[in-house]
């Protein structure tokens, strides 16, 4: 059944589970005492703390937006797919897919984001070239206002997957049909962009010697009608723009690798593609209001959306139930239970082969920080979010590829 808790320091704050760590509850309930805060607070139970705001959470605002709330990896989200493949036509060895996913899909960072960093590209495919295009034109105007939000890889990351938790899966429903599964976001280029925006309303707290006011700086805030509102709302949009057009560029490339390797086949579903780190514009009790979801996507009644586990666990496709007390949300996936340090600390490379067993996946000392032990139990967090969303598809991977 659903749990639900109510914290109350300012605007109520709901939380879809009973196990919420100190340092995310202090950050909610310093988010509650916002004056424009709408009704309240909605908290998924995937909830961690994040840096500048809670992971896992939903805040409606009437009047005012808080850029830390959306974050730097703006537009992340899932992608997903169904195809006519079934794991029958799956061969017993599947490294070499993975490594040619891996050939095709940059990813991963060296250089520290250079020109020699491994996760761009130098030269965009036609079919990348046309997305970016798409949104070049925009771009040059936000850039024209905000040069210093600039990023230094632009087109460069445009059908790139990244690193930390972002990653591209081979996986299998409970039919045996084959989907492919991506998660990344808006890469460079939308980072410089929530980082610029984050550090500016910061300066405007103190030109209206607000800052000392607020409980955390990194609750500064843009208010709706002025020109940084309206700049940083464009630009916000327009990365989660490209985050969508992002991950279309690497699916395509995911799909064109499957086709080397097993023919013609079909894709049976709709692709699903939504974002968990945006902004909308949305009406909730029966206001218009801006709705922050940080580590949360839209589950409005009918709304298809994308539950990933960890690189060990299930994940699940779902349909939104539309219930209003979490503005129409559910979580994001399990939520770390870990920080990647402690991660580090606690496991080694032969907990990260056990946990990984069976899965395509590369089992390095790199990626220990994402081993599964490190995410909270999905199972648990699908209980607790029942009244949020009905499990449609339920996917266990069998080829991971993570920066």
């Amino acid at each position: 059944m659903p749990v639900m808790t109510v914290i109350k320091k300012g605007k109520p704050v709901k939380v879809w589970t009973d196990k919420i760590d100190e340092n995310a509850t202090l950050q909610l309930e310093n988010m509650s005492k916002l004056p424009f805060i709408h009704k309240h607070i909605a908290v998924m139970p995937d909830v961690h703390w994040g840096m500048g705001a809670t992971i896992g959470s939903v805040v409606p605002s009437k009047g005012a937006i808080v850029p830390a709330a959306v974050g730097v990896d703006l537009g992340c989200g899932m992608m997903a797919v169904q195809t006519s493949l079934s794991a029958n036509s799956l061969p017993d060895n599947l490294h070499q897919i993975r490594c040619d996913i891996e050939a095709v899909v940059p990813h991963g960072r060296s250089d520290n984001g250079g020109v020699n960093d491994v996760g761009r590209l130098t030269d965009l495919p036609p079919s990348h070239l046309g997305r970016w295009s798409s949104l070049a034109g925009r771009y040059d105007s936000i850039i024209g206002k905000h040069p210093k939000a600039k990023a230094f890889n632009t087109w460069q990351h445009m059908g790139t997957l990244g690193t930390g938790n972002h990653f591209i899966e081979i996986c299998l429903d409970e039919s045996d049909r084959v989907w492919v599964m991506l998660h990344s976001g808006s890469r460079g280029v939308g980072n410089k962009i929530g980082s610029y925006f984050i550090q500016k309303a910061k300066e405007e707290m103190e030109r209206y010697f607000i800052g000392d006011y607020l409980p955390d700086k990194d609750l500064s805030y843009f208010v709706e009608h002025t020109e940084l509102f309206d700049d940083y709302c464009e630009a916000v949009m327009w990365a989660q723009d490209y985050a969508s057009e992002n991950r279309k560029a690497m699916m395509g490339e995911v799909l064109e690798v499957l086709h080397r390797h097993f023919g013609g086949f079909s894709l049976l579903k709709e692709a699903i593609n939504c974002h968990h780190n945006y902004v909308a514009r949305e009406n909730h009790y029966g206001a218009n209001v801006l709705v922050t979801r940080k580590g949360a996507i839209r589950a409005r009644e009918g709304d298809l959306g994308i539950i990933p586990g960890s690189m060990g666990a299930k994940s699940f496709i779902v349909r939104g139930k539309g219930n209003k007390e979490s503005f129409c949300s559910c979580s994001h996936g399990a939520g770390r239970v870990l920080g990647r340090n402690q991660a580090f600390k606690k496991y080694t490379v032969a907990d990260l082969e056990k946990q990984t067993q069976g899965i395509e996946c590369p089992k390095d000392e790199t990626r220990i920080d994402e081993i599964p032990s490190a995410y909270k139990d999905i199972d648990v967090v699908m209980e607790n979010q029942s009244d949020l969303v009905e499990v449609l598809h339920t996917l266990k991977q069998v080829i991971n590829v993570k920066g």
